[in-house]
């Protein structure tokens, strides 16, 4: 079917159709029913016009036939009967002087035949019937030859078929006009949810709620999700400008603050101070900026070109040799514990490294003057792997875990963003796991979980 058809003109033919195809084969049966009826009731009368001409020459002896039997040949089923008689010695008998010619060739035992043939230029319906009997003295086989023109015979099925074939079409006809404007007065409230769908914008993501067909109950429920979750959406990214004009507004200012005095300075010796201040607050708002994209991107979910299977080992051994020097240089030790066997996790990889990343620089930042020790350990369970961070700082209460995971929240007087736990729990959902924090015994830990990818 035409993809470029309106609704409604889909519905009138798939209701039309049918019902056209239906038409044509009650119409065809219809005219070939009539034809057969018109075949034997015309054969029937040939028949019986040949008896009546056998009758009446075998009593006249060949003379002109009785009365009853001119008035069946002038008007038999509606129609001028022709005939003629000839005698066993082919003598001409009576009737008219030539009979139509068969069109093949007669059985010699054949006692009645019919068949159409042409004469005097028109189509004509024959019988050739063969009776013995005995005529002026002369007995024999004669033959006897009746044929009708068949334009009475296809005026009877013209008379039969016409009227059915009008209601036909009337019916149809009257038909395409009902089925029209009762598709279109059906479709009415899906017109009504169109404008519905249309008054919808930015400003107004309210769900329909107007009475609608059953049929399309699914798709504006659908419609509703989406639009409660592009809701939900621009209300979590309106939030999170919101946050993160108001988390970049006093670094920004500290910058041009401090660009202002780098550049009122009294000494080159003063210059350099502040110049190297300058640098260092530059450097914590670019690192703020960057973990609030790294948040963004997280939450949003990991792009689909951006999902692939990848080997968590390995990116953990590498955040090892990158972490440890660092770790060394403030006297903590950085141990990693990396279980052997092979892994698949399916994912972003770089997301992956920022979440781990997070917690190791959470734990450097935060952990306070007693941390000494940070450990790196993973472990495979089927069907997770999980990596957890264990640190011996000062940690946090359990009764701040659910303001520790928050967005640009922080337990304590810190000099973070607080963005390293929600970007761990971000990244851990769009991955589809979960993160754990427990304090065990003067240890702090937090516990990524992964789902781990089936083996290819």
């Amino acid at each position: 079917m035409n993809n470029s058809l309106s609704l409604r003109g889909r519905l009138t033919l798939v209701i039309l159709v049918p019902l056209i195809l239906i038409a044509a084969i009650v119409g065809s049966w219809a005219y070939f029913d009539a034809q057969e009826t018109a075949a034997e009731r015309f054969d029937l009368s040939l028949l019986s016009t040949a008896l009546a001409i056998s009758r009446d020459t075998a009593v006249s002896g060949g003379d002109l036939p009785s009365e009853e039997t001119r008035d069946l040949l002038r008007d038999t089923s509606g129609g001028a009967v022709f005939y003629h008689v000839y005698a066993p010695d082919g003598v001409f008998v009576t009737g008219y002087a030539t009979p139509p010619v068969p069109p093949g060739p007669v059985p010699a035992d054949a006692t009645q035949t019919y068949y159409d043939a042409v004469y005097k230029g028109a189509p004509v319906r024959a019988l050739r019937f063969s009776q013995s009997t005995s005529i002026d003295g002369l007995t024999g086989l004669f033959t006897f030859t009746v044929w009708q023109d068949t334009a009475v015979r296809d005026g009877f099925v013209r008379t039969r078929t016409g009227p059915l074939f009008l209601i036909i079409a009337s019916m149809i006809g009257a038909l395409v006009i009902i089925v029209w404007f009762g598709v279109g007065r059906g479709l009415a409230p899906l017109i009504d949810l169109e404008d519905a769908i249309a008054r919808r914008s930015s400003s107004d993501l309210s769900p329909i709620k107007r009475r609608i067909p059953e049929e399309v109950t699914g798709i504006v429920a659908r419609f509703n999700d989406l639009v409660g979750e592009l809701s939900r959406t621009l209300e979590a990214k309106n939030a999170f400008i919101s946050d993160a004009a108001h988390q970049l507004r006093n670094p920004i200012a500290g910058v041009l603050s401090l660009a202002e005095s780098v550049s009122n300075a009294k000494s080159l010796d003063v210059s350099n101070a502040r110049a190297t201040d300058l640098q260092e607050a530059a450097r914590e708002a670019g690192q703020l900026a960057n973990n609030l994209l790294t948040l963004d991107r997280a939450q949003a979910g990991p792009a689909v070109a951006n999902m692939t299977r990848f080997d968590p080992r390995v990116i953990l051994l590498e955040i090892s040799r990158k972490c440890t020097p660092r770790a060394a240089g403030a006297g903590i030790t950085l141990n990693s514990n990396l279980i052997e066997a092979p892994v698949t996790l399916h994912g972003d990889p770089v997301m992956f490294e920022q979440a781990v990343l997070n917690l190791i620089n959470n734990a450097l930042a935060h952990g306070g003057p007693k941390l000494t020790r940070i450990d790196l350990n993973t472990d495979l369970e089927e069907p997770n792997f999980t990596v957890t961070v264990i640190d011996d700082g000062k940690g946090i209460a359990e009764k701040d875990y659910g303001r520790a995971l928050g967005r640009f929240s922080q337990v304590g007087p810190s000099a973070g963003s607080g963005l390293g736990l929600p970007i761990a729990v971000a990244v851990v959902e769009s991955l589809g796991g979960n993160i754990q924090l427990a304090q065990t015994d003067g240890r702090f830990l937090v516990t990524l979980s992964f789902p781990v990818s089936p083996r290819t």
